[in-house]
């Protein structure tokens, strides 16, 4: 508190100080600049520019503390600048530390649950005595090891993202959406399920993006998988897409049930899991995904949803286009 007193008093005196450093400097040298003055009558001029010089250090003074008052505040807001950059940093570590001690919990949970299930179905196994319940424990057992892998399988993808540079090359979007509709179509457990593919066809042909379309195809595809999982046989599904001059809009529709209000922001987290997917297989990080490989194309993902009737779900990519 003490040497902060001080400190304030020491730079409210340098404008001062510096002020009379510039009227001492203008009393001792201005006579000898313009000795002439004294002697030689220059009409009305003469006598105003006189009477500033023999007022030079006045001026001279203010000239100083005026100039010292600038560069104190220049050095005041350089060192205010420094200061929020360093709370902005502290914040930015503080928040990645908070994320991932979240996403290392959640990793626990997610890793947990299958090993329990695999866990429980060896013992069953171990106790079985009839064919059944064998193949009941063993089919338990395949599950939680998919589970596992599919887990295991989209880290590895996010850890690539982080590490190799995507492809950059022409990319057609509706050939690309088409293949996506076409392995989602055949998919075992939504055989038979609509999913309607709308592209507009004038005017033609529709604008390419630049990108990596493997990472692309498999944005769209996590989309499209997401839809269904929460969809039923009567819901329906579609992807479109379109333009708007500037960007390539791809949209994933479903009449699912929604997505409530409290997870709507959350849904791209690393394994974060909704209300309404707890039930439901996942491993928690194709949405993350999605947002990783849209934002490293330079775009981004939205998404709207009601679970009041009309209800459903929409996710836009809005990508650049080439």
């Amino acid at each position: 508190m003490f040497i902060g007193r001080w400190k304030k008093i020491l730079i409210f005196s340098i404008p001062f100080l510096v002020g009379a450093f510039f009227a001492l400097v203008a009393r001792l040298f201005m006579p000898m600049v313009f000795p002439f003055l004294a002697s030689v009558d220059f009409g009305f001029t003469g006598v105003v520019f006189g009477m500033s010089i023999r007022n030079s250090p006045l001026v001279a003074f203010l000239l100083g503390f005026f100039l010292a008052w600038v560069v104190i505040l220049i050095r005041y807001w350089d060192q205010r600048r420094i200061s929020q950059a360093q709370t902005m940093y502290a914040d930015y570590l503080q928040g990645a530390g908070d994320n991932r001690r979240q996403f290392m919990r959640r990793l626990d949970h997610e890793i947990k649950n299958p090993l329990t299930g695999l866990r429980a179905a060896l013992v069953n196994l171990k106790e079985t005595k009839t064919n059944e319940e064998r193949e009941r424990a063993v089919g338990n057992a395949n599950r939680a090891v998919e589970r596992l892998t599919r887990l295991l399988t989209d880290l590895r993808k996010l850890s690539d993202l982080e590490e190799r540079a995507i492809e950059r090359l022409p990319v057609d979007v509706p050939e690309l959406l088409d293949d996506v509709v076409t392995a989602a179509r055949v998919l075992p457990a939504y055989e038979g399920r609509e999913i309607n593919l709308l592209i507009p066809k004038v005017p033609s042909p529709f604008p390419r993006i630049t990108g990596d379309r493997d990472l692309l195809v498999l944005a769209a595809y996590n989309l499209v998988e997401n839809a269904l999982k929460f969809t039923s046989a009567h819901d329906s599904v579609e992807v479109r897409a379109l333009e708007d001059g500037r960007s390539i809009v791809i949209e994933v529709a479903d009449s699912g049930t929604g997505i409530s209000s409290e997870d709507l922001p959350k849904i791209f987290d690393e394994l974060y899991r909704g209300t309404n997917a707890r039930g439901t297989e996942g491993s928690g990080l194709g949405l993350a995904l999605v947002n990783r490989i849209v934002a490293l194309h330079g775009g981004g993902v939205g998404v709207r949803s009601s679970q009041a009737e009309p209800r459903g779900t929409v996710f836009t990519l809005r990508l650049p286009r080439r």
